[in-house]
């Protein structure tokens, strides 16, 4: 597919002949679908607006609909209401900003998104998609069938779509092991190599607000990983030693929120979402002393979480696949990952 900005109204081939009938509004319905775009693709998307008008479907989309004197946020609400679709157009730009105006302020959408399906358009290969997307099947504009394949889901009734993969908020098991976005050190530009990055805790990044409801446990963790730059020490093993110990101390805290952090470097955290419910019922089922372990869960994070971290957001372990089954679905859990760490290692 060429490029976003090389992408022209011509690139978006007409609709066939036959197409279906647009469902009825329904009570409290004025749209089939918003429409949530860049601006930066605002070319491509109005000449798909054109087209899904001209069969008939009620559109709705920020610059014609949105009211004035109403946020944004107040706006976005009422429309996603009043439609009875959501069209997203994921595009790098698309990412960077609309879609963390809605991740950021989720709560304000959860509730209606919840019961509406969403429809994710890739604009372009390589869009790196919003975590609650992820799981859904994306129509590629650079399908040749594109528009008709669209039109066929924005023409669908929504209870026939219950079964569907265009519907948001699947269990939290379809999000388990996915890399979020990493987090950089503010001051990377004039890091020694024996130096710790210093990550900011002014407020709990985009990609976190929706999973990490307390800002203050986030900041603590943070503030913990920033406490070895006071070591000063110019042994390069020890910076790091010590700047895994303490994403492991943060990890006690964010795994209660499905987070962990694993150091990727001095300067850069990796994130991902993993729920490590399963491993630690597999520790009290283990050892049946229970303070045993849970002391034993706690050295565990302390000590293999970090590496377990950015070994599932680089999607590779350095030793092969289990063969017993784990608790982490398609992949290595929390619990192997120890096991096959302490096989040749030892606690640290």
């Amino acid at each position: 597919m060429e490029p976003i900005n090389s992408i022209e109204t011509a690139d978006i081939q007409p609709l066939s002949p036959s197409v279906p009938v647009p469902p009825a509004l329904r009570d409290g319905e004025c749209y089939h679908v918003f429409i949530s775009y860049s601006s930066t693709d605002y070319q491509w998307t109005h000449c798909l607006m054109e087209q899904l008008e001209a069969c008939g479907l009620q559109v709705c989309y920020h610059d014609r609909d949105f009211l004035p004197g109403r946020t944004v946020l107040e706006n976005m609400s009422d429309c996603i209401h009043e439609s009875q679709k959501v069209l997203l157009v994921l595009s790098p730009e698309f990412v960077r900003s609309r879609w963390c105006l809605l991740e950021a302020n989720m709560s304000l959408f959860r509730d209606c998104l919840e019961r509406k399906p969403i429809v994710p358009v890739l604009l372009e290969p390589g869009v790196s998609v919003p975590l609650h997307l992820c799981h859904l099947t994306y129509l590629e504009a650079s399908d040749p069938d594109f528009k008709n394949k669209l039109l066929k889901v924005l023409c669908t009734p929504n209870q026939q779509l219950q079964r569907s993969t265009v519907l948001p908020f699947h269990p939290p098991s379809i999000y388990n092991g996915k890399a979020l976005q990493p987090l950089d050190a503010v001051n990377e530009d004039s890091l020694s190599k024996w130096d710790c990055g210093q990550f900011s805790d002014m407020e709990v990044p985009d990609q976190l607000r929706l999973i990490i409801e307390d800002q203050e446990k986030y900041r603590k963790a943070v503030r913990m990983i920033n406490s070895v730059s006071q070591n000063k020490n110019d042994d390069e093993k020890y910076i790091v030693r010590e700047m895994k110990k303490a994403i492991g101390q943060a990890n006690i805290i964010l795994s209660e929120d499905k987070v962990l952090m694993g150091r990727r470097s001095n300067s850069k955290i990796s994130l991902v979402y993993v729920s490590l419910d399963r491993c630690k019922h597999g520790f009290s089922e283990k050892f049946s002393d229970q303070v045993c372990a849970e002391d034993l869960y706690q050295k565990a994070l302390l000590y293999f979480s970090s590496g377990y971290a950015c070994c599932l957001a680089k999607r590779h372990f350095p030793f092969p696949q289990p063969s017993s089954t784990g608790h982490l679905e398609g992949g290595v859990c929390f619990c192997q990952y120890v096991s096959q760490q302490l096989s040749v290692d030892q606690w640290e």
